[in-house]
């Protein structure tokens, strides 16, 4: 819990390193990837995206996480 009275809120930095201290601890790291054009057309080909969410960040994070799992699946 927090030390603050009650009536102050934490600041959003503070949230944000809780997400991030609480990720670590599960084992999770954050990973930045460039994809270009003819990615994104791959996913989509792959029908892992669909053609409206190409400039959607979370759509795509979840594409690029669906072929990881394909190829992990693939594997075993």
């Amino acid at each position: 819990m927090s030390n603050l009275p009650p009536w102050r809120s934490p600041s959003p930095g503070a949230i944000r390193m809780r997400r991030y201290r609480k990720q670590r601890k599960q084992g999770l790291k954050p990973v930045r990837i460039m994809v270009d054009e003819m990615d994104i057309d791959a996913l989509i080909r792959m029908g892992l995206l669909k053609e409206d969410q190409r400039q959607d960040p979370k759509a795509l994070q979840r594409a690029v996480l669906s072929l990881l799992y394909q190829a992990e699946e693939d594997l075993a």
